[in-house]
């Protein structure tokens, strides 16, 4: 059996507040408990996903709201889901899936600094600084101006940084991707974002910026999305080993891991969801990678950089 750690998945968003509260045993499109039965230690970073209309207030109800789904899914169902938040917590998640809660949006801080505490306190461990549009923190890679971090967006960083949360820059504008590169004392990620030299979409990452994650300890995770994957979206399971090959031919063999954004992307037609990971695994192999390799991109790398800069282990 194989160990999984994927950096994103958009699962409780979906199960909270568009399926109508529908809980994780049913899960989303992608994922659910059951249909993580084949993996061995399943570690799943799960993303409060933050709307680009949500702002202030209503922001801070709707981190609220999916913050509460997924506690609650820990009561229900505490033999088979358990969030992480400690090392402690962090080495035991064999039989179980190991819950590690983001937030896809800086707006959830309602631009306060008090609430990267907050949330920090919350359990949350990583930060996608905007989605696709401008938030308080900066421009998302879809805003029209292109700007780079604001100086509270520059504030979140060195107290995420002072905390021990991951800085995610996937969704950022390139402006800020470098603002990012610039004040962050700590390694950063982009937790789903594939290279754009093979696909042109603007929130896959530059060489350079690959480059820059490599050599600062970051990660890169590896999106499914099909329209990050193929410009003419025609995508399948072969595409994303395409996508790895180039980015280890960068030298990523250290860095690069999975982001697969289950249950908030189009994946591939020859793919159904977390039960599909078994069936990329055997195909990394048949390409004659390493077994060693292989367990790099699938957990490893994704373990030794939350166990040195998140759990401090």
């Amino acid at each position: 059996m194989m160990d999984i750690f994927d950096l994103h998945c958009d699962t409780a968003f979906e199960c909270a507040v568009r399926l109508g509260c529908v809980d994780l045993m049913n899960g989303a499109w992608h994922i659910s408990i059951p249909r993580g039965e084949a993996i061995a230690h399943w570690r799943q970073v799960f993303a409060i996903f933050m709307p680009d209309e949500y702002r202030g207030d209503s922001a801070i109800a709707h981190y609220e709201r999916v913050r509460n789904y997924i506690y609650s899914q820990a009561d229900l169902f505490p033999d088979e889901f358990r969030i992480v938040t400690d090392a402690a917590q962090f080495r035991d998640a064999g039989g179980k899936c190991g819950a590690i809660l983001s937030v896809e949006g800086g707006s959830a801080l309602a631009g306060r600094i008090e609430r990267v505490q907050s949330l920090y306190d919350d359990g949350v461990r990583l930060v996608t600084l905007t989605w696709n549009e401008a938030n308080e923190l900066g421009d998302g890679i879809l805003a029209e101006q292109g700007r780079g971090l604001t100086p509270f967006g520059r504030d979140a960083v060195r107290e995420m940084n002072r905390l021990g949360m991951a800085v995610d820059v996937s969704h950022l504008s390139d402006a800020g991707f470098y603002d990012v590169a610039e004040i962050s004392d700590a390694p950063f990620v982009a937790s789903h974002s594939n290279a754009r030299k093979l696909c042109g979409h603007r929130r896959n990452l530059t060489d350079d910026m690959i480059n820059i994650i490599k050599s600062r300890g970051g990660l890169i995770g590896l999106n499914f999305y099909v329209g990050f994957l193929r410009d003419d979206e025609n995508a399948h399971m072969t595409d994303i080993l395409r996508l790895a090959e180039y980015m280890l031919s960068l030298g990523c063999e250290d860095c690069l891991c999975l982001g697969s954004d289950f249950d908030g992307c189009d994946i591939p037609p020859d793919m159904t969801g977390i039960e599909s990971m078994s069936e990329l695994y055997e195909a990394f192999l048949r390409l004659n990678y390493s077994e060693a390799l292989v367990n790099n991109i699938f957990s490893h790398n994704a373990e030794k950089y939350f166990r040195k800069y998140i759990f401090e282990e």
